[in-house]
């Protein structure tokens, strides 16, 4: 018996859970500390009320043998949700059918999942600072991983390199931890890329319903060509406050084959074997989050978020302090202020001001100097947490 030797090149504990431990022993020496934390990104709003009665029925379904549900039919996503995801991608001007989409329980795990599909030969191009899942379920397999540099001075998204060869290429936009948002014309370059290179585009969109700014794509399938080399992450934890729910979806286009083999259905055949699908109860509370009401509640809750976001932009900008993110994303990506590295700027906000954020190094070797604040807290600790750190600056 022989382990995953891979497993040794990973980092000592995952970036969240290392915070964690690091809070939790500072709350332990000092219980009195009314600590903000603006670090892991977790919503605080409510479930939308819509989202709510959807539950009540669902359970209520399952207390009558008439309309009580067992299994699911696949392991894909019940119909009903699966045509009203479809839907939705129509306000983008994208047609897909429902087949094209997969229901999972969130982009975290399909994300990782989905790297049974590929050779652990295949060379990986993944920039940086990025989400660390990316890079962490790459390294568990062995893969050869390639990092683009995405910096200050590219505005933190970089382009393809054309001398550089890639099979396996992962995008995030808006992106987490930057906040920076790629427009068409750039996503077109990133496509006509992954095709020259015959390449798979692993596209995270779980923050798209963040964009405000027009022209900004919502989906890399309103790209021409993309769905003959990308497959599209998204997630409703931060769009719909799921994050204790679990419900994200996959889209894998027909059209994105290789060697004759389709995508969709090596997913459908590995989901059929090793996944179960997410509850009936669930399926139900995601499909209200795709009708007009729905739609409207959670863009209330949404609006909560970057109204934080703005409180925080403001602070600043008034302390001179640069930063990306925050207009189409509710990250905030800021440069840690007098050359403080990203880990000394966590423990000075812990304990100068009880702010918890995420050091920039966490991400990447590109985050180190940078440090990323979150919109989803309550809005009045979050104008609390700003004005402790106005206070600092003075």
């Amino acid at each position: 018996m022989r382990l995953n030797e891979h497993f040794k090149n990973l980092g000592e504990s995952y970036l969240f859970v290392t915070i964690a431990k690091k809070v939790a022993a500072y709350q332990k020496e000092h219980p009195e500390a009314k600590i903000i934390r603006l670090g892991i990104g977790d919503v605080t709003r409510p479930l939308a009320p819509a989202v709510i009665d959807a539950l009540h029925k669902a359970v209520e379904d399952q207390a009558r043998q008439e309309t009580f549900h067992g299994y699911s039919p696949d392991s894909d996503g019940y119909p009903f949700l699966r045509e009203a995801i479809a839907g939705y991608y129509k306000n983008f001007g994208v047609e897909l059918d429902p087949s094209e989409i997969f229901v999972g329980d969130g982009a975290k795990s399909d994300l990782g999942n989905m790297l049974d599909l590929f050779d652990r030969d295949n060379t990986v191009l993944i920039p940086d600072p990025v989400y660390p899942v990316y890079v962490d379920t790459n390294v568990m397999d062995g893969r050869p991983i390639v990092y683009l540099d995405a910096t200050e001075e590219n505005g933190f998204l970089p382009l393809p390199d054309p001398g550089r060869r890639a099979d396996l290429i992962y995008l995030c936009s808006p992106n987490n931890p930057t906040g920076a948002a790629y427009n068409k014309e750039q996503l077109q370059a990133w496509v006509d890329y992954a095709l020259e290179q015959k390449a798979v585009l692993l596209y995270d969109a779980a923050y798209e319903a963040f964009i405000t700014e027009p022209g900004l794509p919502h989906s890399i399938f309103e790209i021409p060509g993309a769905k003959q080399c990308a497959m599209e992450f998204c997630s409703l934890s931060k769009t719909a406050g799921f994050t204790g729910m679990r419900c994200g979806y996959t889209v894998l286009p027909r059209e994105l084959r290789f060697g004759g083999v389709s995508l969709g259905k090596l997913w459908q055949r590995r989901q059929g074997c090793k996944f179960n699908g997410v509850s009936y109860l669930t399926q139900r509370g995601a499909q209200a989050v795709f009708t007009p009401e729905g739609q409207r509640q959670i863009r209330e809750a949404i609006a909560c978020y970057q109204e934080n976001a703005r409180v925080m932009m403001e602070a600043l900008d008034r302390l001179g302090i640069p930063y990306t993110g925050g207009v189409n994303s509710p990250y905030l990506w800021l440069k840690c202020p007098e050359g403080l590295g990203s880990w000394d700027y966590f423990d000075f906000l812990l304990e100068r001001a009880q702010i918890v954020g995420t050091p920039g190094e966490g991400f990447g070797r590109n985050g180190e100097g940078w440090f990323r604040l979150t919109a989803f807290g309550d809005p009045a600790q979050t104008r609390e947490a700003m004005a402790r750190l106005e206070r600092l600056g003075q």
